[in-house]
């Protein structure tokens, strides 16, 4: 096991900790986090836009502030997400994070065609795992909070995996984007052996909202 899997391993363990800690304690907790997660990531964001724009102001402050609004949008659609219905907000975390798990262990082991040339790590098999995987939580839940199908269909569930593991992976291409015009290979080194904050939760700053919006829909 090389250092990096280790440092990995060990962030993400601290990072399960913090996430689980701010679900159990109070909501103020919760909204210190997000807004502490969005600071980090535009801090993040602003760093790649001066290496992409350079001495252009203009457009690293147009840039930056429409990631500003955006991060605004991600924090309180992520809060009212979570005190509307704190079981789904789990299962939506659930999925981004066995999406990512999924990228990474069957990108990593399988290898394979290249998915894009945006991310060179990223591999088709990478992304067939990040689908699969994402089908994990329906798997949990069944077993540990059976009656969370009490009103909801198990089709909508299978898709609704699938879709916010597609949005997490576009999440992930769109950070890679911008780090390949900053040729850079991660937004920060916040967290050994996964870079910055924002490489840790590309995905989730997407899914999120998008899942507040999908659930008052359906």
């Amino acid at each position: 096991m090389n250092v990096n899997l280790i440092n990995r391993i060990f962030t993400s363990i601290i990072l399960f900790i913090i996430l689980y800690l701010a679900l159990v304690l109070n909501q103020f907790f919760l909204i210190c986090l997000l807004f502490i997660t969005a600071i980090i990531s535009l801090k993040e964001f602003n760093n790649l836009t001066k290496k992409i724009f350079k001495k252009e102001i203009k457009k690293i402050y147009l840039t930056n502030m429409i990631c500003f609004i955006y991060l605004t949008f991600f924090v309180l659609l992520s809060y009212n997400l979570f005190i509307s219905d704190l079981l789904n907000f789990i299962f939506v975390l659930l999925i981004c994070i066995f999406s990512d798990t999924g990228g990474y262990i069957v990108g990593k082991f399988l290898g394979g065609k290249k998915l894009t040339k945006l991310s060179p790590k990223k591999t088709i098999s990478g992304s067939i795992g990040s689908f699969i995987f994402s089908l994990i939580p329906i798997i949990i839940f069944w077993f540990f909070y059976n009656n969370y199908y009490e009103s909801r269909d198990i089709s909508l569930l299978v898709f609704t995996c699938l879709f916010l593991s597609l949005i997490c992976q576009a999440g992930d291409l769109f950070i890679s984007f911008f780090k390949r015009q900053a040729k850079v290979k991660d937004t920060g080194s916040l967290l050994p052996g996964h870079g910055g904050l924002l490489d840790r939760i590309d995905g989730i700053i997407f899914v999120l909202p998008i899942a507040f919006i999908f659930e008052k829909l359906f």
